[in-house]
């Protein structure tokens, strides 16, 4: 089930933005093959394939795409395929015969998706990087941080997963609706750092009607303005406050006990210091849940700091449903939601290789063919 049903999409198995890429497609229902390597690539992290989370919900196949009949095996799967999705430097699946040419010669209705960090072109285009280096070029990570302090990498989430591998399979919906009416493919060039820059439009306009500063944490949504912020708690415990509407800031004042006090207003930067400093001595009063007793839920703007491990126990999350367990590992829905299509819980990540048989024989492949790729090693699992 899933709104992606019937489609089919190759993925050539790298690491972060591709493999979310095609994780978000299989969710939606499209049959999404995972072309691993015989050999798995050393990450220097000693993980099971069971907690590769991002290859959940579909098969893997092992192919060698340094042997000839490796590589043609790959493109009959492109040729049965609507998509393809890799995640190389440029020019790496183009000295490998898989490139855009071949692929749609020989198949002129897909969609070839590709996701880089500097882009296929450009001066840096051919430069290693890593999520933090595309965000810091793209003006995001310096926007992210503490007065005074450095810049604070916001994990891997605006490069890899939201610049990358989320506008990667919007291109890719996109590129195959198109298909669906023109009847051609087409190459989908998706850069981390376009979509990091991408993801910081409502800032830069901000910026350019002077309402943002280029210092850090000296505005309204980086931890600069006193009600918009994360703050202690008597236990240790930290709790969000994001009251920045005036409706919902006076309840924030007469929640914490402030209303009738002589403060600053809401929007004079000059007394900023002295709000943070009252706010923070109120919010010292009581422990995290019992501040969750007497804000959650009002008009407040209020929620508690979470472990990554306390968040699928929220009653929020419980009662929609938000985390599933897979293979016995606590773990994210698929999102978004639909009336009518909605998705099956996805299957658990599979050891590479897993189905390389299986999966060859439903795309097209004889099992003498098999039995050839195997003798040859070109195919592993």
């Amino acid at each position: 089930m899933g709104p992606l049903k019937g489609i089919r999409i190759v993925e050539i198995a790298g690491v972060g933005p591709g493999p979310f890429c095609a994780m978000m497609l299989a969710d939606m229902g499209a049959e999404v093959i995972r072309v691993d390597r015989v050999e798995p690539i050393e990450l220097g992290i000693d993980k099971a394939p069971r907690y590769e989370l991002l290859n959940r919900g579909r098969r893997s196949v092992a192919i060698d795409l340094k042997r000839p009949d490796g590589v043609e095996a790959v493109r009959r799967l492109a040729g049965r395929a609507d998509g393809l999705i890799e995640g190389f430097r440029p020019g790496v699946m183009e000295r490998l015969g898989l490139g855009p040419e071949p692929c749609l010669a020989a198949n002129p209705r897909l969609v070839y998706g590709r996701v880089t960090g500097w882009g296929q072109d450009g001066p840096l285009a051919g430069a290693a990087g890593h999520d933090i280096n595309y965000i810091a070029l793209a003006g995001a990570l310096g926007a992210i941080g503490r007065a005074g302090e450095k810049p604070v990498p916001p994990l891997n989430l605006v490069g890899d997963f939201g610049g990358g591998g989320m506008l990667l399979a919007f291109g890719m919906v996109c590129a195959l609706l198109e298909t669906s009416r023109s009847g051609k493919g087409q190459v989908v060039d998706a850069a981390m750092i376009d979509g990091a820059a991408l993801l910081m439009m409502m800032i830069v306009g901000l910026r350019a009607g002077e309402l943002w500063s280029d210092r850090r944490g000296e505005n309204v949504l980086d931890g600069g303005a006193p009600w918009y912020d994360a703050y202690e708690t008597a236990d240790g415990g930290y709790v969000t406050i994001g009251a920045i509407e005036g409706r919902f800031y006076a309840q924030l004042l007469d929640r914490l006990g402030l209303a009738g006090e002589a403060l600053p207003a809401q929007n004079d930067r000059a007394g900023w210091p002295r709000l943070r400093e009252r706010f923070a001595a109120v919010l010292r009063t009581r422990t995290r849940d019992e501040w969750c007793s007497r804000l959650e839920g009002s008009d407040v703007c209020f929620a508690p700091v979470l472990t990554i491990g306390e968040a699928p126990r929220h009653p929020h999350h419980r009662a929609r449903g938000a985390f599933v367990d897979i293979d016995g590992i606590v773990q994210p829905a698929p999102a978004p939601r639909f009336s009518r299509t909605a998705p099956d819980v996805p299957a658990g990540a599979p050891a590479p290789g897993a189905d390389t048989d299986a999966v060859l024989r439903d795309w097209g492949f004889a099992d003498a063919e098999i039995a050839r790729l195997r003798e040859s090693g070109a195919i592993g699992g």
